[in-house]
Parts: structure tokens; C-alpha cells; sequence
């Protein structure tokens, strides 16, 4: 529960500074007609509902196990880390339909000396907040700050494209407009789908250790002649280990069982990602 309070009090912090870079954005692009500043301003309010979805889906996945979810409900996290991805999809998606109208309408957007101070302004923001999840994110063993941390990445390399537009703009290119704006939706685009990649595979138990380590860690417990059939799933901070483990034929159950133990002891202790352990034991022939 302390992980999960802690997780909600920085998407909390983040959600109010993305909703201000927002509005920033988007009031002052339809002021000058920029469909550069217009899109990364839907792009940062985007950022905002997607805190607001972290902030249900932390508390989801922070209730403890129970009979229906033996395993507990941290994919919780998983599936609302989707959904970021699956957002920065829909941001592309009406991106790239405002730059197709830009390119066929007359449109000359107005670039001001308050146009680039704003954007300078958000992208120190951003700039913050991105380093700011992904170091939490870290220390937390959250994927979805993590991903979070990712989607305001993106909207720094947006922020840069929409100042090198109004560059262009000023230099008697208007087309630049539209182009960046394009620009910034492929890049949104590539975020979304590595996220959503990326979670997918948890979805799917891909394996999430180092099994070669875990192999080395069990043979070296005192009794163990060999170890093998070894699986790993879940995610950062949240792994759970199945093996098989060799010992001699003609020890106890009793002896067995606590080689089994001290097996999943030192598993833990030297591989802190690890929850739980089910070990099966083998005679070793």
C-alpha cells in the first residue's frame, strides 16, 4: 500500500503540471492557428487523462491477493499501461488528420515571440516531468511510471518539432506547419506502439529474469546436485519463479523440503524482484 500511495502522489504532481502545459498549448495554438502547437497540446492533455487512468489502475493493483486472484492484481498495472499506449495511438491518429486539412486548406498559422516562449516553457516541464517519472518509476519498480515517463518523452521530441516549425514558418515556409505536425505523429505513433509492446509481453508471461543467474544461484545452495526446468514470469518487482531441483534419492521428505526452503530463501534475498518461489524436487540419478 506504501508503494501504491507513493506512486499516486507523483502522478498526482504530474497530472496538474501536464494539464497546465495542456492548456498552455492548446489555447494559445488556436489563438495563432498553429496545428503543430494545437497537436502537442492535445498530445499533453492526453498525458493528463492518462495519469488519471494510473492513478485508478495503481489503486486497482494494489489490493492484496484474495481467493479469486491468488497471484494478486498487479497486471492491473499492466492493462492501464495499455491504455497509455493505446491514447498515444488515438493522439496520432488525430494528428495526422489535422496536418492532411493543413495541406489542402489555406492555412498560415501566426508564430510570436510569446509562441516560442511558451513552448521553451513547456518543454522545461516535460523535461522535468519525464526525468522525474522515470526515476521514480526505477526506484519503484513501477511499469507504468515508466511507460508514463516514456509518453512525456515523446512530448519533448514534439515540443523541439513544433519550435523548429515555427522557425521554418518564420523563414517563409508555412508548410512546415502541417509537415511537423506529421513528424510529431509518427514519433507519437512509435512511443505508443513500443509501450504497448512492451506490457503486452508481461500480458503473455514472457520471461522477465535472468535464468542462467537463477540456475547458477540454486545449484549453489548446499545439497542441491541439480536444477532445471526453471520458469520466470511477471513483471519489475513482481516475479515469480517455478524450478525443479535435484537432491540426493535417499534423503527425508523433512531434508528435502528444507533444502527447498532455504532454495527459495536465497533466491530471494539475491534477486529482490522475486515474490514467490514453487520448487519441486527431483532425485538426483
Amino acid at each position: 500500500m506504501k508503494r501504491a500511495r507513493q506512486i499516486r502522489s507523483i502522478l498526482l504532481i504530474t497530472l496538474v503540471l501536464n494539464l497546465s502545459v495542456a492548456a498552455a498549448k492548446v489555447i494559445y495554438g488556436y489563438i495563432t492557428n498553429s496545428i503543430a502547437m494545437i497537436s502537442d497540446g492535445f498530445h499533453s492533455s492526453f498525458d493528463g487523462l492518462s495519469n488519471i487512468a494510473g492513478i485508478i489502475g495503481i489503486a486497482i493493483s494494489a489490493a492484496p491477493p484474495d481467493r479469486a486472484h491468488p497471484y494478486g492484481h498487479r497486471k492491473y498495472e499492466t492493462i492501464f499501461t495499455i491504455f497509455i499506449g493505446a491514447i498515444m495511438m488515438v493522439t496520432c491518429f488525430e494528428i495526422f488528420k489535422k496536418a492532411y486539412n493543413a495541406l489542402f486548406t489555406a492555412h498560415e498559422p501566426a508564430v510570436t515571440t510569446t509562441s516560442f516562449i511558451i513552448m521553451a516553457i513547456t518543454m522545461a516541464v516535460n523535461i522535468f516531468i519525464s526525468t522525474y517519472e522515470k526515476r521514480k518509476g526505477h526506484e519503484l519498480k513501477s511499469e507504468f511510471l515508466i511507460a508514463d515517463s516514456k509518453h512525456t518523452k515523446s512530448d519533448i521530441y514534439v515540443s523541439a518539432g513544433v519550435i523548429v516549425s515555427f522557425v521554418l514558418i518564420k523563414l517563409g515556409i508555412p508548410l512546415a506547419d502541417p509537415i511537423v505536425g506529421s513528424i510529431v505523429g509518427l514519433l507519437v505513433a512509435k512511443a505508443g506502439f513500443s509501450i504497448i509492446k512492451e506490457s503486452t509481453e508481461i500480458l503473455v508471461d514472457a520471461s522477465k529474469a535472468d535464468i542462467q543467474k537463477i540456475r547458477e544461484i540454486a545449484c549453489n545452495v548446499r545439497g542441491v546436485k541439480d536444477c532445471h526446468a526453471i520458469r520466470a514470469r511477471g513483471s519489475k518487482g513482481h516475479i515469480f519463479i517455478d524450478l525443479h531441483i535435484l537432491v540426493d534419492p535417499s534423503m527425508t521428505v523433512k531434508e528435502g523440503h528444507s533444502i527447498a526452503e532455504e532454495t527459495e530463501r536465497q533466491l530471494k534475498e539475491q534477486l529482490p524482484d522475486i515474490v514467490d518461489v514453487v520448487t519441486h524436487i527431483e532425485p538426483y540419478e
